[in-house]
């Protein structure tokens, strides 16, 4: 099934993320990373959709990815937080724990042995054996936690402004890169997807994913993905678009949103 949108000239829904707080809570100020150099010309893509697949409905997707050909979700709200192993074909989770009720969980990823996940407000990352998935500690975190994906040697994360942090294993941050469309800061960067060289990020409240240079912080490509979730299958509680996982064994990319009904296998058509 193909998906089509209207060319998005200028990148209107982006650039409008910075006017407003979607989340009602201002992200601790950060030093600003050095401008990125200006561009000329973002790419704008339309979906294939390949195929598409259960989800749990009640999982509030924060953080989605593979290792070693397998599925992890973490899922947020309070009281309501886990994470899964999951079946994605099927939709059932293999494996699961929960999270105490004073914790909102976010964005997660496995780098090394060791699995992270993220929590919103606690300024706490939770570290799990990979393998296992016990627990294994507690570290400190010094601002809000999104989106976490990695490049194979940092940590990659978000906070919801347009800065993306490059951390090691030990959570300390190595660089950091300011994220622009046409040299203007792009906000609210989110769930986090490490993509053929490239870092994909959800933008909150918006149904659009931002493809980033890691070097640089220049969008080179935006994914407008409005109306993937068909509005017969929407619910009074269904959410937004967040979700990007990729199976490095088979090459294919899926999408979800918090509270969908589905997972969806996609593959990108540039528009014209």
């Amino acid at each position: 099934m193909r998906i089509f949108f209207p060319y998005i000239a200028g990148l209107v829904m982006l650039l409008s993320c910075a006017n407003s707080d979607p989340k009602n809570s201002t992200p601790a100020p950060t030093p600003a990373p050095t401008p990125a150099p200006a561009q000329t010309r973002i790419k704008v893509y339309t979906l294939d959709v390949v195929a598409e697949y259960p989800h749990d409905v009640t999982a509030y997707t924060q953080g989605l990815f593979f290792h070693e050909g397998q599925m992890y979700e973490s899922t947020g709200q309070y009281g309501l937080s886990s994470f899964r192993k999951v079946d994605h074909i099927s939709g059932n989770a293999l494996d699961r724990f929960g999270f105490d009720d004073d914790y909102f969980v976010e964005g997660s990823v496995i780098l090394g042995d060791n699995l992270y996940i993220l929590t919103w407000e606690s300024k706490i990352v939770f570290v799990y054996d990979a393998k296992t998935l016990k627990f294994k500690k507690k570290c400190d975190y010094p601002r809000e936690g999104w989106g976490l994906t990695t490049d194979g040697t940092s940590l990659i994360a978000s906070d919801g402004s347009s800065t993306l942090y490059f951390m090691d294993s030990d959570l300390n941050v190595t660089r950091k890169i300011s994220v622009t469309a046409n040299s203007k800061p792009i906000r609210w960067l989110n769930e986090l997807e490490y993509i053929d060289g490239k870092i994909w990020a959800n933008v909150y409240t918006t149904d659009e994913i931002a493809i980033i240079n890691p070097s640089n912080g220049n969008i080179e490509g935006v994914i407008n993905c409005n109306g993937l979730l068909p509005r017969k299958l929407r619910k009074p509680d269904t959410d937004v678009l967040n979700g990007i996982a990729y199976n490095p064994q088979d090459k294919k990319i899926y999408l979800t949103g918090k509270n969908w009904p589905k997972l969806y296998e996609i593959r990108l058509v540039e528009a014209k």
